[in-house]
């Protein structure tokens, strides 16, 4: 296998919090002016950061957000993942099956991977390896959070597969040199997700976890 490491997206990928995400954010920014459905939340700040997306949001309401809007997010969610988080589908048995070294690098802030990571007995098997936009200049689709994982992994980024679920994390994987596998399998992705994760560069798409071993196997044999 030609990979040595293989760099994991939280949200939609290890966890299937997407849904839920895109509602609380959509619930927050109602209530403070900014009326956004989660449909509207998912197809304009899936797979990018909180900070990004608060910019826009500010932007366009010609003012700022209340200093603890962030706070108040962060109470919905977590509020929201005590009840309805689960992890994804067979992630815990193929990472029982990756050989290679792993680790997360997600656009979430790191308190809310360990409550999502936390909850689903995914964070005490990857810590410390995980790591958040909020340790880079910029967030997804930049690929400055691929780059500080493979950095901090001692990995050269051409021997580094991302598995991501966002056109964001593709562009970003792609931007930094990594292969990337483009999984539609959460319950967040509609009919022909997985066609717009192959348009956006991932190299292959698959929406069952059980198929990620033998795909890595297959990716590395055939890096192009």
């Amino acid at each position: 296998m030609n990979f040595d490491l293989i760099i994991f997206d939280c949200d939609g990928v290890l966890v299937d919090s997407e849904v839920i995400s895109c509602r609380a954010h959509a619930d927050v920014l109602s209530r403070h002016g900014y009326p956004i459905t989660s449909e509207q939340v998912f197809n304009r700040f899936l797979g990018r950061s909180t900070k990004q997306a608060n910019a826009e949001v500010e932007s366009e309401l010609g003012r700022a957000l209340p200093d603890d809007f962030h706070g108040q997010l962060q109470d919905e969610l977590f509020l929201a993942f005590e009840t309805d988080l689960e992890a994804v589908p067979h992630i815990h048995a193929a990472l029982d099956d990756i050989t290679q070294a792993v680790c997360v690098a997600s656009s979430g802030s790191h308190q809310r991977m360990r409550v999502t990571l936390g909850r689903t007995g995914l964070y005490d098997r990857l810590s410390p390896h995980i790591f958040s936009a909020s340790q880079v200049a910029n967030g997804k689709p930049a690929p400055d959070l691929f780059l500080f994982a493979a950095e901090q992994m001692n990995v050269a980024p051409e021997r580094c597969l991302v598995v991501e679920d966002s056109i964001p994390g593709i562009a970003g994987a792609r931007a930094a040199g990594m292969a990337v596998l483009g999984f539609y399998g959460a319950s967040h992705c509609r009919e022909g997700y997985g066609t717009k994760l192959r348009d956006a560069g991932a190299t292959m798409i698959f929406d069952d976890m059980r198929q990620l071993p033998e795909l890595i196997a297959r990716v590395g044999g055939n890096p192009g």
